[in-house]
């Protein structure tokens, strides 16, 4: 049996990374504290729509790959690639999602792996992905 391409995805992503810059935001329509009209709140965690919070994601991530012995690509920073029992793993990052290729036991121990740090969800082969159909047979791959 060859190389499959798995996807998964990051559910909440910027929600749970915790900023490192002190960042100040107005109170939202309807909070209300009382005889506090002019303060602001520090914003602890990122938000999507925040300017650094796919910065803060992307240096998690990339601590966490590193630290368990990936590499990341000079030609693209956001390809890693390791290399376990002589085999090759590669994931690859778009964002909150992530591509995994190699052979079927080791996508399966990277996915547990990842989703025992974060909550993700297991898309399994990939089938469609930034526009591209893609079918997976036993020993075929196409990509349209």
């Amino acid at each position: 049996m060859g190389w499959k391409i798995h996807q998964m995805d990051v559910k909440t992503t910027f929600l749970n990374i915790m900023i490192e810059e002190v960042l100040y935001i107005e109170h939202l329509e309807g909070f209300e504290t009382l005889n506090r009209d002019s303060h602001v709140c520090i914003l602890k965690k990122a938000l999507y729509g925040l300017k650094n919070s796919p910065y803060a994601w992307y240096n998690r991530i990339d601590r966490y790959l590193t630290r368990f012995g990936f590499t990341k690509s000079e030609a693209n920073v956001n390809l890693y690639h390791i290399v376990v029992e002589g085999k090759m793993l590669i994931i690859v990052l778009y964002i909150n999602d992530f591509i995994i290729t190699s052979d079927e036991k080791l996508i399966k121990s990277c996915k547990h792996d990842l989703a025992s740090k974060f909550e993700m969800k297991n898309m399994g082969l990939m089938h469609y992905f930034l526009g591209m159909e893609v079918w997976q047979g036993d020993k075929e791959l196409f990509v349209s």
